[in-house]
């Protein structure tokens, strides 16, 4: 499956946030996020991306293992993406650091989430806040069959339209750049 997904800064994140509380029941979660590469860098190359991603919710907690292949859309940065529910966090990080990969980046994203429909399809909608960066990011995503990333696109674009967010406001900047940049 591909992540269509279109990422923009919020300009009046209150006024978005407001708008999509009307469309879906909200769920706030801490991401820990841990990415990884081998010691080469190949995977950064090969513009893929290998993550282990424990999630904070109320009352819960999940890891997740997941795999980004290289962008299919260079425009959106849209991307293959293989995901896996794991039982421990902890010996998945000893298992990858076993097979080789080295912990590249680590950092937390606060997110506000929310599942609905549109143009006929499920969506994510995720607000964002990144402690180690400024602004709040707005991320819209669906997930398709390789045939469908244009359509799927242009779904997200009359998502991001109806919340008052502009083509000019769109951004492909990374999150694990940002922080790299911002520790440096």
């Amino acid at each position: 499956m591909i992540e269509a997904e279109l990422k923009a800064r919020v300009q009046e994140p209150e006024q978005v946030m407001a708008q999509l509380d009307e469309r879906a029941r909200a769920r706030s979660e801490v991401y820990q996020d841990t990415y990884y590469d081998r010691p080469v860098g190949s995977l950064a190359a090969a513009d893929e991306e290998l993550r282990v991603r424990t999630i904070h919710g109320e009352g819960s907690t999940r890891t997740v293992l997941t795999f980004k292949g290289a962008v299919v859309d260079p425009a959106s940065g849209s991307k293959p993406e293989h995901e896996t529910a794991v039982d421990d966090a902890e010996a998945t990080h000893a298992i990858l650091r076993g097979l080789g990969y080295a912990e590249v980046i680590a950092f937390e994203k606060r997110c506000r989430n929310y599942d609905f429909e549109a143009s006929g399809r499920t969506m994510l909608a995720t607000l964002v806040r990144v402690p180690e960066i400024d602004g709040t990011f707005l991320e819209v995503e669906t997930l398709v069959g390789e045939g469908e990333v244009d359509a799927a696109l242009d779904s997200i674009r009359g998502v991001l339209a109806d919340l008052g967010i502009n083509e000019g406001d769109l951004t492909r900047e990374t999150y694990t750049e940002a922080v790299a940049q911002r520790r440096r």
